[in-house]
This record gives C-alpha cells, structure tokens and sequence, in this order.
C-alpha cells in the first residue's frame, strides 16, 4: 500500500522600496530635536522648566527616574 505525500508549496511575495531621502530627514531631524529638547529641558538650571518637563514626562509614562 503506498501512502499518498502532499507537499504545500509557500509562496512568499516580498515588496522593497526606496525610502525618499527627505523622509530620512524629516525622521532624523524629529529625533534629534525630540532628543535635545528632552535632554536639555530636563538638565535646564531654571527649577520650573525642569519640574515642567519632570511632569509631563510621568504623564507620558517616559521613564526619567
């Protein structure tokens, strides 16, 4: 008696694009600035911005301490 083998055959269909270099930037230049003004709002000497950004960093849920 021979046994009957399936074989399933997967097909996977892979789509690549070319990112637009003004969309690098854009998302470069968001990063930085997100990153130097969290940064340097949170070392700010002036005790009123830090405790700004220290409060609306918790209520962001953003990890600070």
């Amino acid at each position: 008696m021979g046994a009957v083998k399936e074989a399933t055959i997967l097909c996977v269909q892979t789509q690549t694009g070319v990112i637009a270099r003004g969309t690098i930037y854009a998302v470069s230049a968001a990063i930085f600035i997100g990153t130097l003004l969290v940064g340097g709002v949170g070392l700010a000497g002036s005790e009123m911005l830090h405790n700004a950004a220290h409060d609306l960093r918790h209520g962001l849920a953003f990890p600070c301490h």
